[in-house]
Parts: C-alpha cells; sequence; structure tokens
C-alpha cells in the first residue's frame, strides 16, 4: 500500500476535489469522525467546511493547517468498502490524526479503487500536531498494516533507461502515466521549444500547456498536463506540474532547453530526412520511410488542410527538431508545396530519344494539312528542339518563401499558431489595389 500526503491551505479545494468526484458518480463518502454526515447522502461543501471549522481555533500561525492523503493498496488487494475505512481509520490512529475531525471518500474513477482523507493538523487549542518524520512514519505504518492484513507489499515503480514508454492506457492511473511519460521523455529526449516538446509528448497521448498570470497580486509561470485521447481531445482532469513532481515544472523544463542547446547536432536527422525527401513518392510513403529509419515526424494541419507544422523525431539521436531547424527546405511551406501540390511531385522522368529531324518541308497549296505552326516548329534548330523535349519533364518548385515561411520558431507557440495559406482571391486584390495606386500617382513638374 503506498500512501501520498498533501500538506495545503485551502480546506475547501480539498473537499471540492473529491466532491467533484462524487458529483460524477466515480467516489462516495465511507465515513467521517466529529463531521455531520446528511442522511441522504448529498455533502455540502459549504457546510462541511463549518464542521471543520468549529474544531479549529479562529486564529492561528499555522499557514497550512490541511492534510490531504490518499492510501493506495495494490491492485490485486480486492477490499470491501467496510474494510478500507478500516485501514484508513487504524492508519490515521497510528499516525496520531485519529482523534482530529476527518471525512473518508472512496475513489472508483480508475479500475484501481483507492481511499482519500481529508482532515486538519491542528487542534482546537490552535496547536499544531506532530509531524516530525512524517512521512517516514507514514511509510512504517503502511508496511505494519500489510502484514497485519495480509496486503501485497506496495513496489514504486522503477525507471530506467531501459523503460520502455508507452501510450497512455485510460483503464489505467492516468497521473502516473502522465507523470512516468513526462519524467522519461525529459530524460531522454533533448528539444528546445515548447513545440518540439508537446510534439515527443504527442506520441504518447500527453499534451502540455503554458499558464502565465497573477494571483494576489504575484505573477506566476507555470505548466499545465493533459491526457488525451489518439485524436488529441482530453480525458481527464489536467495536472498541474506540481502535482506530478518537480521534473515537470516550467523551471525544469525551462533548463532542458537551455541545456539542449549545446547538446544537438542536427546533422544525422538532417541527413536522413533528405534522403528520404528525394526518393519519397507522397506524404504517406514520406512517413513510412522515415518510420523505418527510426524517425517520428509530427504534421500540424489547418482545418483547410494546410501544414503549418512539422516536427521531426530522431529516436536514434534523441532530438526533437521542427523541420525549420533543419533547412528552409524542410520547413512547413516547403513540405506542404512538396506534398499538397500536386503540380510539385517529383516526376520518374524516362529516357528521351531525340528525334531525327526531317529537312522542312515547304507548304504548297496542294498540301491541306499543312500549317504555320508545323512551319514554325520544323525551322527550329535541332538544340532548341531538344530543349524543347526535354522541358516536358521539368518539374517547377515554388518556393517556400513565395508566401512566408510559416514555420518560424517562436518559443512556446510554435505548436499552435496558425501557418499562413495562401488565397487566389487576396493575392488579386492587392495586385489590383497595388495597379490603382500606381494610376493614382501625378508625375512631379
Amino acid at each position: 500500500m503506498v500512501a501520498k500526503i498533501s500538506i495545503g491551505s485551502s480546506l475547501y479545494g480539498a473537499l471540492s476535489y473529491n466532491g467533484e468526484k462524487m458529483n460524477r458518480e466515480e467516489g462516495r463518502v465511507l465515513g467521517a469522525n466529529k463531521i455531520i454526515l446528511p442522511a441522504d447522502g448529498q455533502i455540502d461543501i459549504a457546510r462541511m467546511v463549518e464542521n471543520f471549522n468549529l474544531f479549529m481555533p479562529k486564529m492561528g500561525r499555522t499557514k497550512k493547517p490541511v492534510l490531504h492523503i490518499s492510501l493506495n493498496p495494490h491492485p490485486d488487494d480486492r477490499l470491501t468498502e467496510q474494510q478500507y475505512e478500516i485501514l484508513a481509520r487504524e492508519y490515521l490512529d497510528k499516525l496520531g490524526f485519529g482523534e482530529q475531525p476527518f471525512i473518508i471518500y472512496k475513489h472508483m474513477d480508475i479500475d484501481r479503487h483507492h481511499i482519500h482523507i481529508v482532515t486538519v493538523n491542528v487542534n482546537e487549542q490552535g496547536k499544531r500536531l506532530n509531524q516530525d518524520f512524517l512521512y517516514r512514519r507514514s511509510k512504517k505504518i503502511t508496511t505494519e498494516l500489510e502484514e497485519k492484513y495480509n496486503l501485497h507489499k506496495a513496489q514504486r515503480e522503477k525507471i530506467s533507461p531501459d523503460t520502455p514508454i508507452r501510450k497512455l492506457d485510460p483503464s489505467g492511473d492516468i497521473k502516473r502515466q502522465v507523470a512516468n511519460t513526462v519524467k522519461m521523455v525529459g530524460m531522454r529526449y533533448k528539444f528546445q521549444t515548447i513545440g518540439e516538446y508537446n510534439a515527443i509528448l504527442s506520441l504518447y497521448n500527453v499534451r502540455c500547456e503554458q499558464t502565465d498570470g497573477r494571483v494576489n497580486g504575484r505573477e506566476y509561470h507555470g505548466l499545465v498536463y493533459f491526457a488525451t485521447d489518439d485524436s488529441g481531445k482530453t480525458i481527464a482532469t489536467p495536472f498541474k506540474a506540481s502535482r506530478l513532481g518537480k521534473f515537470a515544472s516550467r523551471a525544469a523544463i525551462d533548463g532542458r532547453f537551455e541545456r539542449a542547446k549545446d547538446k544537438i547536432d542536427i546533422a544525422p536527422t538532417k541527413r536522413k530526412v533528405t534522403d528520404v525527401l528525394t526518393i519519397a513518392a507522397d506524404k504517406s510513403d514520406f512517413i513510412a520511410k522515415l518510420k523505418e529509419r527510426n524517425i517520428d515526424v509530427v504534421l500540424r494541419y489547418t482545418d483547410e488542410g494546410r501544414i503549418y507544422g512539422v516536427t521531426f523525431i530522431d529516436h536514434e539521436s534523441m532530438t526533437v527538431l521542427n523541420g525549420s531547424r533543419l533547412g528552409k527546405e524542410f520547413s512547413a511551406n516547403a513540405i506542404n508545396e512538396r506534398f499538397n501540390n500536386p503540380a510539385n511531385e517529383p516526376v520518374n522522368t524516362p529516357d528521351v530519344a531525340i528525334p531525327i529531324v526531317a529537312p522542312p518541308i515547304e507548304p504548297t497549296s496542294e498540301d491541306p494539312h499543312s500549317d504555320t505552326t508545323q512551319e514554325q516548329d520544323n525551322n527550329q534548330p535541332s538544340g532548341s528542339q531538344q530543349q524543347s523535349t526535354s522541358t516536358q519533364h521539368t518539374t517547377v518548385t515554388q518556393s517556400p518563401t513565395d508566401y512566408g515561411d510559416s514555420d518560424f520558431a517562436l518559443p512556446g507557440l510554435d505548436l499552435f499558431q496558425q501557418g499562413q495559406s495562401f488565397n487566389p482571391e487576396e493575392e488579386e486584390f492587392r495586385r489590383r489595389m497595388q495597379r490603382k495606386k500606381k494610376k493614382g500617382r501625378r508625375p512631379k513638374f
């Protein structure tokens, strides 16, 4: 059994969190101490806060009086609700909180059912309870309970360099899966922007967003993580970085951005992508051939289907690179022109035999099939004719700069910003306005 203890200042926040589980029928109250529970089971959060306040001093120096504890038995331990309550009460007794006001919840939001306890660490006289070696004492208590009730011994999952990173399993412990994914991605991969960070996280159905603002006059800069399905739709309540661990924080990720600058070598990735881009028949072939070389490519599209972002994830060199980092020819505009514009698809030019040119024949009035076009073609020199034949198979590639490079890197925005799309009507309007400007000019005398 694993116990997790959070010490905070918001009693209402802790009760609301568990109340939301009950509203979604993912939790229920198992028992309480010194807290009046309604007979109909309809929990009023404000009234519960009042119940707690009856046993707390009106004024005190303890800034964080709230304890929010979760007890997580092994998934193979199938316990009744009565057994869960017995475990919770005995745990609190041994920890020294058995006489405190508390409420016990059972959560069923994941297959592994578990317990949440909300209590306070100050008594009615305003004295803070003993919290010395709290986590060490908690560990000793859970070990004693495992032995007493013949429960499976809890073993935290150890992450090693060989531990594979897997997509989130919606039926499992989502928070733990998100935390493990974030930790392993941060340990192994090198990236320099929030967009590149999100590209690698997206392979495992995790998304990260920056949060900036002010609370009580103080600025804050944080990160929030989302669990998603394969289409990118959020499937669970978002997690603040602080709930996952320091490794997921804004400071930790910004530090990885800085350290990656001196460690990334784009040459191996660029060489492999260049080889594939040269021979790829279409976009699907491009993606498949990169996959064979252990590179994933993440493409981002506008609503109109235009590619506005491209990121390459090289699992051999453990680097994540926006296309524009490799060069203009790998930017979003260039990839869009290459695969979304049929005129720019590569053509396998067959060997063209140079025809033998017959001497020009003077047209006569008796020849009804002669025309001026044939005469002009036949009067061309042979070199010019060869050039005309070869140009039939020439592919004209639109420069990605013609419409502006929409894959430029803005830290924190390159995954979300929309790229420019070429609109013929807008372009024609722009040209008309330029012509009007020219007509409106008057010569100076």
